[in-house]
């Protein structure tokens, strides 16, 4: 029997309709020196021949022809390409007369708070880093700028490089890029850091922003997505579990809602005593220790609560609800329990029932008042721990309460100045993100302060309804006039002075600045 065992088995489709089709038109235009994408978008251009870019290479490569060597531009086909923005450069600053809009012209608003506070003079006394084409001063602003206009750190300020606003506000001829923002954090310290905060604090006292009679403690992690070995773990709420994060630290004050202290150079380990390290900054810097304090559970341990006490610090926090404090609570006789009334408007649970006692818990010498509360709203009771023996219940419950005002301020810093958004796994880049968004945060806080009705609105909601508004920008001789569009909230800012009062600039020369309305 004559059987073919290796006969050749053709595979396939032995033509290719669609190349063939075009093959000479591709010869003929590699001939013109065009590249594979050239010559793609140019028998798309015929509305018939279209083909991919790996089909054409396939062609070319049948008939023998070889990668084009790099060409430069004059030889490439002319077609839009991407524009170039100007090199950031102080040097190249102009204030010549012309006229522009700008996406940003809300921003122009708030450059009055940096006139009043000096933001430049804080920068040179903490002896912050610069250049010629960019000093210290314009660097910080730059930063400080995108922060206020809630840019997130993931886009940056790559759509705002050709705005001449923002640059005209910063004091530059173009905003820096997005590169020169995180080289330019990765020079600083975290001493140079705590000068400028400790500095910022200072101008807050001066402006009474800070009342200083309390103030909530809290930790934040800021989740890292990378793969940097040095980068540790620690428990994400926002996610519920255990991932590589960079741990943060807030103290905001209680009356005036303000952030007063962070800290992001945080190691494993460090946690429990940072409150400890708040106390000794605010001694350090303003002579007296903290008063009051108020925290969750998890910020310290009871051996540091105990040097609190030895300090005269006064505290209140939550103790963790253990089984056998758990079954202390539930077989608590009727008669121990006494109802408090809270005159808290708008709260729906005014009357909790609770029981005062002393207890000792191990690694604190001596006791704490314990203070067990149902009907506050939770399921579970209530567990708050102090040493404040004078306060009535009232007080002390009420003060307590009052603690979600810092987790409102840590849910503005994520959703609107983006604290969460990380651009590296260095900590010393986020320390300086961070102390961005106290800064920042504060200038939100002293700018609603003047808007009536609007004094305890939340950033995101001051950027929506005054400051996220595009303007036309006209320089002169004299002055450069903002004109804002007319919007419903316009009359509020009228009332506050904000509108049609001139200021000059220091970084443009002294050369006022006037917002119009029309």
């Amino acid at each position: 029997m004559d059987r073919d065992f290796f006969r050749d088995i053709p595979h396939g489709p032995q033509s290719q309709p669609r190349k063939d089709a075009v093959r000479e038109r591709i010869i003929a235009l590699r001939k013109r020196n065009l590249s594979v994408y050239d010559i793609r978008d140019e028998l798309e251009r015929s509305g018939k021949d279209r083909l991919s870019a790996t089909a054409i290479q396939e062609v070319l490569r049948e008939e023998g022809f070889a990668r084009l060597p790099r060409r430069g531009d004059e030889e490439r086909p002319d077609h839009p390409r991407a524009t170039a923005d100007a090199i950031a450069d102080v040097r190249a600053f102009s204030l010549k007369e012309r006229s522009f809009t700008t996406h940003a012209g809300g921003l122009f608003l708030l450059l009055p708070l940096l006139v009043q506070f000096d933001l430049a003079a804080l920068v040179a006394r903490c002896h912050f880093p610069g250049t010629q084409m960019i000093p210290a001063a314009h660097a910080v602003r730059s930063s400080l700028l995108l922060k206020m206009l809630g840019k997130s750190r993931r886009s940056h300020v790559m759509d705002l490089v050709f705005d001449e606003g923002v640059a005209l506000a910063a004091g530059l001829n173009a905003i820096p890029k997005a590169t020169y923002m995180s080289q330019y954090s990765s020079r600083l310290g975290r001493k140079a850091i705590a000068e400028l905060l400790g500095s910022w604090i200072q101008v807050l006292r001066k402006e009474k922003l800070i009342d200083a009679s309390s103030f909530n403690l809290d930790f934040h992690s800021i989740s890292y997505f990378g793969d940097d070995p040095f980068v540790e773990k620690h428990y994400v709420p926002r996610r519920s579990q255990r991932r590589k994060a960079v741990l943060t630290f807030f103290a905001q004050d209680a009356e005036g809602q303000v952030f007063c202290y962070s800290n992001a150079d945080l190691r494993k380990g460090e946690e429990s005593d940072e409150v400890l390290r708040f106390v000794e900054f605010w001694e350090s810097k303003y002579g007296e220790r903290p008063r009051h304090l108020v925290f969750d559970s998890k910020l310290t341990t009871y051996a540091n609560l105990s040097r609190l006490n030895q300090m005269g610090v006064t505290f209140i926090t939550l103790r963790r609800r253990s089984p056998a404090l758990a079954a202390e609570v539930a077989t608590m006789p009727r008669s121990a329990w006494q109802t408090v009334h809270l005159d808290v408007p708008h709260r729906k649970f005014k009357t909790p029932r609770v029981v005062d006692q002393r207890v000792a818990v191990k690694g604190y010498t001596g006791s704490l008042r314990q203070l067990l509360i149902r009907d506050l709203g939770h399921e579970k009771p209530t567990v708050l721990l102090t040493n404040d023996t004078a306060s009535t219940l009232k007080a002390v419950i009420n003060r307590y309460a009052q603690r979600m005002l810092i987790e409102n301020g840590l849910s503005d810093a994520v959703d609107f100045f983006h604290i969460d958004a990380l651009s590296s796994a260095v900590a010393l880049n986020v320390d300086f993100d961070v102390l961005l968004t106290v800064i920042a945060s504060g200038l939100y806080r002293m700018f609603a302060k003047a808007l009536r009705g609007y004094e305890r609105a939340q950033a995101r909601q001051v950027f929506r309804r005054f400051l996220d508004t595009s303007a036309r920008v006209i320089v002169s001789d004299e002055e450069v006039t903002v004109q804002l569009p007319r919007r419903a909230h316009n009359p509020i800012l009228i009332d506050a002075g904000l509108i049609g009062r001139p200021i000059k600039i220091p970084w443009w020369n002294g050369r006022p600045l006037r917002v119009e309305i029309v």
